[in-house]
């Protein structure tokens, strides 16, 4: 696959970041020393610096050095997929349990509210090795946002994308985390058949604790 200089020259500055050559708050080099540095124009450097900047990983102002942001602080979603590129991972899974923690239960109660059909028409599959896994669960979360009637939640999931498809990789790896997902998807299958929408949020509450909980555990 072809990369092109300014896809090349925005991640290798993404991972002078991650890795501490560049931390949060300094200043990058001028644009003639870094453009020497990556081995690329200038030109394709500005290219590259904008798009970081517009993800929210640099701030760049006229006459100025262009800074690294603190980006956990200043950053926006579309650092994620950045990130879940990133060759250490592992770290930032217990932040995506912790967020679908958040959100689950609620989108889940909407959604069977909604549309009960939808869900237990989904569910009435499962999943068998972890890619599959791993793709199952990304569609189901998906689906139930969707439903949910709250176009927001759909946003912030597909932030997620990139990183959800790494840090599921790793989550479905052990039968331990494959038998509790599989447990929560025939009882919210139940749950959807029975339009008990209370009780769908409670079984999705549950299950990402207890997500949390395994990680803390053992896959970490």
């Amino acid at each position: 696959m072809i990369v092109k200089p300014a896809e090349h020259a925005e991640k290798a500055l993404i991972e002078r970041i991650l890795d501490g050559q560049y931390p949060q708050g300094s200043f990058l080099p001028s644009e003639r020393d870094l453009a020497g540095l990556l081995g690329v124009t200038r030109p394709t450097l500005r290219e590259a610096l904008q798009r970081l900047s517009r993800d929210g990983w640099l701030e760049i102002q006229q006459g100025k050095p262009t800074r690294v942001r603190h980006y956990w602080q200043e950053g926006g979603l579309a650092l994620l997929g950045s990130l879940a590129t990133h060759e250490n991972i592992t770290p930032f899974i217990p932040h995506l349990l912790q967020i679908r923690t958040d959100l689950a239960p609620s989108y889940t109660k909407m959604a069977v509210e909604n549309n009960p059909q939808a869900v237990e028409q989904h569910l009435s599959r499962t999943p068998e090795i972890p890619e599959d896994f791993v793709r199952f669960d990304w569609e189901l979360h998906r689906l139930l946002c969707l439903e949910s009637g709250n176009p927001l939640y759909v946003l912030v999931l597909n932030g997620f994308r990139e990183v959800y498809a790494s840090a599921g990789l790793l989550y479905f790896q052990t039968q331990d985390a494959r038998d509790l997902s599989g447990n929560f998807y025939r009882e919210l299958r139940e749950a959807a058949i029975q339009k008990d929408a209370l009780k769908a949020a409670e079984l999705a509450r549950t299950v990402c604790l207890n997500s949390q909980k395994l990680w803390s555990r053992g896959l970490s």
